[in-house]
């Protein structure tokens, strides 16, 4: 099934997007459904994987996070039906075992976020440019360098190199097959926007309620 309609994709129309990934899910009244939010970012993570270890770092960062905030679902599940919710009642308690988790997770997701909109804004205007290290370094800049020490900045620095290219990127997405860019981006596009309307409810959610942090790793 597709993110943009609910039409049965053909085989060669299928690709990472449309058919591996599953949507983040719709925000309702502000609140983000807590299970349909773990389940669409391990999709990440399995999008992650496919990049070896370039990614490495943020795959297992993103793992321990999911699961992490999984378990502390799984503990009342009535209860944590939104992430939202699930984060205020650890936060009452006193606690902050989900709230870092989130946090973590939220800020890797971000990061995959703008690496593959600069991929997209690169396609859009005509450029398709090869080597995508500018956009990762980018990303990476924008969104963890902050908060990683100096050790993990220069490791994060010697696996940029690795990034694939353009072309091994979109054989990738369009699951093996090559000459889809444009279904490839055309859904990569769908996705994003569906990850990016949680992210901003959790950036919200944090700042709201005082849970940022800026302590580093």
């Amino acid at each position: 099934m597709s993110a943009s309609n609910g039409g049965v994709r053909s085989e060669d129309e299928k690709n990472f997007f449309n058919s591996v990934q599953l949507p983040f899910p719709e925000v309702i009244d502000g609140k983000i459904n807590t299970l349909q939010f773990l389940e669409s970012s391990k999709g990440v993570v399995g999008l992650v994987e496919k990049f070896g270890k370039v990614f490495a770092p943020v795959k297992y960062d993103m793992t321990g996070n999911i699961e992490k905030l999984t378990e502390q679902y799984n503990t009342n599940k009535e209860k944590h039906l939104y992430l939202n919710n699930m984060i205020l009642a650890e936060k009452e308690e006193g606690g902050n075992y989900a709230i870092d988790a989130l946090l973590w997770l939220r800020r890797a997701l971000q990061f995959i976020y703008t690496f593959f909109s600069c991929v997209l804004e690169d396609s859009q205007q005509g450029k398709k440019s090869e080597d995508l290290v500018p956009f990762l370094k980018k990303a990476y800049k924008e969104t963890l360098e902050a908060y990683h020490g100096w050790m993990t900045q220069k490791l994060f620095g010697l696996l940029a190199r690795m990034c694939p290219s353009r072309s091994e990127l979109m054989i990738t997405l369009a699951l093996g097959r090559e000459n889809h860019d444009e279904a490839v981006l055309r859904e990569m596009a769908i996705f994003l926007t569906g990850l990016d309307s949680n992210i901003q409810v959790l950036i919200q959610l944090y700042l709201e309620n005082g849970l940022e942090s800026n302590s580093k790793v």
